[in-house]
C-alpha cells in the first residue's frame, strides 16, 4: 500500500487542521476544566503516537479519516462530559430513554471507526493472512476496551478522585463498563463484516 508522505498528502492536512479547529472551539469553557483536561490526557496520548509513529508507519488516508470522526466525537464528550452532551439528552428526549446515551455511541464508534485501522496494523506487520486479520481485529478492539475501562477507573482515582462520577460517566449504572466493552465489540464486528463484503465485491470486479 502506498501512502503520500505528508507535505504532499492534502487529505491528511484536512483532517489535522480540521482536529485543531475542533479542539479549540471545545476547549473554550468546557463545563468541567478540569474533567476536560483529563479527558483530553487520551486525545493528547493518541496525537503523540500517530505523530512518532508517521515515520515508521503511515495509516491508509481512510484509518486517518475514521480516526479524525472518533477524536471529534470524544472531544465533544470532553467538553461537555459525556453524561451532558445536548445530543445525548436530545436523543433521550426523542426516544423516552432514562438516560443520556451519548457515552455509549463513543464506546460503540470505538469499535467501529477503530477496527479498520487496527485490520490494516494487523495485514501489514503481523504477517497474519486476510481471513484471520479479521477475526483479531475484532479481539484487540475487545481488548483495548475492556483495558480502557480497567485504565479508566485507575487514572480517575489517581488524577482527580472527585471527578470520578464525571469522568467515568456510568450515571448509576453498575454495568456501565460492561455495557461499553459490548457496544465496543458490536461496532467492530459491524465494521469488519462490512470491510469483508466490501473487499469480496472489489476482488468480484476485477
Amino acid at each position: 500500500m502506498t501512502v503520500k508522505p505528508f507535505h504532499s498528502n492534502r487529505l491528511l492536512q484536512g483532517f489535522i487542521l480540521w482536529l485543531i479547529l475542533v479542539w479549540i472551539i471545545t476547549a473554550i469553557n468546557p463545563l468541567y476544566p478540569r474533567d476536560w483536561l483529563l479527558e483530553n490526557l487520551l486525545v493528547f496520548i493518541w496525537g503523540a503516537v500517530l505523530a512518532v509513529s508517521y515515520r515508521w508507519f503511515r495509516f491508509s488516508n481512510i484509518s486517518y479519516g475514521l480516526f479524525t470522526v472518533f477524536l471529534s466525537l470524544h472531544l465533544v464528550g470532553a467538553h461537555y462530559t459525556y453524561a451532558e452532551t445536548p445530543f445525548g439528552f436530545w436523543l433521550q428526549d426523542l426516544f423516552d430513554f432514562e438516560r443520556n446515551h451519548y457515552d455509549r455511541i463513543v464506546h460503540f464508534a470505538f469499535g467501529l471507526l477503530l477496527a479498520y485501522p487496527m485490520r490494516e496494523i494487523l495485514l501489514r506487520r503481523s504477517g497474519v493472512g486476510s481471513g484471520w486479520a479479521y477475526f483479531l481485529a475484532v479481539n484487540c478492539i475487545m481488548a483495548f476496551s475492556a483495558f480502557y475501562e480497567v485504565l479508566e477507573v485507575i487514572a480517575a482515582m489517581i488524577v482527580s478522585p472527585e471527578l470520578g462520577n464525571a469522568y467515568l460517566g456510568t450515571q448509576g449504572d453498575e454495568w456501565d463498563a460492561q455495557k461499553d466493552a459490548f457496544l465496543a465489540l458490536l461496532g467492530s464486528i459491524i465494521a469488519m463484516g462490512v470491510t469483508r463484503v466490501l473487499a469480496a465485491r472489489e476482488a468480484g470486479s476485477s
